[in-house]
């Protein structure tokens, strides 16, 4: 199998056999491993001014280093961050991206681009106003809710009838703190679900696969996340709480489980507890023999060691196989 199909098909939780995918949301260490600012680090606001030969040049530089990241630490999925806002009836930049990256690579990898338009916790400077609107102004969250729920699926269909290069979407907007979720259940049921669950569909619709992301503590939520039908639910956060069998258990057989790996423990922890917690992520991850992608709980972030991820890879190389059949650290 390639690496699209293996991770499509643990996507649809089939059994695979063999090597347990795995992939990041966002490898940022890229000056460390290759010599190469990563994409967040780069400044395009210039992007319109470029001449069309160094526009070129840099989307076959940003596509080369995705496939460099891919090849180097096993991942079957690529995340793809376009330099530019994407604009819902114009995504030709992203297109040309998808393009090369397709045209280098073939059809090797899965390939998915951000598409959430739910509400995620505001940050510091608007979370006072937007936490006043949840109770004094639900319906016009709402309708700006719609309004951005249109623009993604433009933009999907956009690139539905371009080709089709996409695999699906991930979904990133956080909704939960370490402790608890932002939205109560109500809030939760009245302002996002309506909109995740719309998102989703529309997607499937198209053919596309859905990874709804999100940290923290998501166990209040879970059921209600689940209920909308993503394919996939990452990232599983130890830090909050969140532990693979129990998510399991609400979840059921039919939705991927991907992440858990504890990233506060691959920044601080020593190599005796990062080697055992990988190892319990995936034992707990491979228990049901498919629907299960390694990986890190949040994303292989600047300020993470280089050296204790390519640790993690080298732990899944030698023990992330179905049957699974790994040592308990000691």
């Amino acid at each position: 199998m390639t690496n699209k199909e293996r991770f499509t098909r643990t996507l649809k939780c089939e059994p695979i056999g063999g090597q347990v995918p795995t992939f990041e949301l966002v490898f940022f260490l890229t000056m460390e491993a290759f010599g190469k600012l990563h994409f967040s680090q780069r400044r395009f606001d210039q992007w319109k001014q470029m001449s069309r030969t160094e526009q070129k040049l840099h989307i076959r530089d940003m596509a080369q280093l995705y496939i460099q990241t891919a090849e180097r630490y096993g991942h079957s999925a690529i995340f793809v961050q376009p330099n530019e806002f994407p604009n819902p009836d114009d995504m030709s930049v992203t297109q040309e991206l998808l393009e090369t990256i397709r045209e280098i690579s073939g059809d090797e990898y899965f390939l998915m681009l951000h598409g959430d338009p739910t509400w995620a916790i505001p940050d510091g400077t608007h979370m006072m106003e937007f936490s006043v609107r949840m109770y004094e102004d639900p319906e016009g969250l709402d309708e700006e809710s719609k309004k951005r729920l249109d623009d993604i699926l433009r933009a999907a269909s956009w690139l539905d009838r371009h080709g089709h290069l996409l695999d699906g979407f991930g979904l990133c907007s956080d909704y939960c703190l370490n402790t608890n979720p932002f939205f109560t259940p109500d809030q939760f049921e009245e302002l996002i679900q309506p909109t995740l669950r719309a998102v989703i569909d529309g997607f499937r619709e198209m053919g596309y696969y859905s990874i709804k992301h999100t940290d923290g503590n998501i166990m209040p939520i879970l059921r209600q996340i689940a209920d909308c039908k993503p394919d996939a639910i990452h990232s599983l956060d130890p830090q909050g709480g969140v532990s693979i069998p129990e998510v399991r258990k609400i979840v059921g057989e039919n939705i991927c489980l991907i992440g858990n790996v504890n990233c506060a423990l691959l920044q601080t922890g020593s190599d005796e507890e990062c080697d055992a917690d990988v190892l319990r992520s995936l034992r707990e991850g491979m228990a049901a023999g498919k629907g299960y992608v390694f990986a890190t709980s949040n994303c292989a972030y600047t300020g993470m060691p280089l050296a204790r991820y390519e640790r993690m890879i080298d732990l899944w190389r030698q023990h992330g196989h179905y049957p699974p059949e790994i040592p308990t650290a000691e």
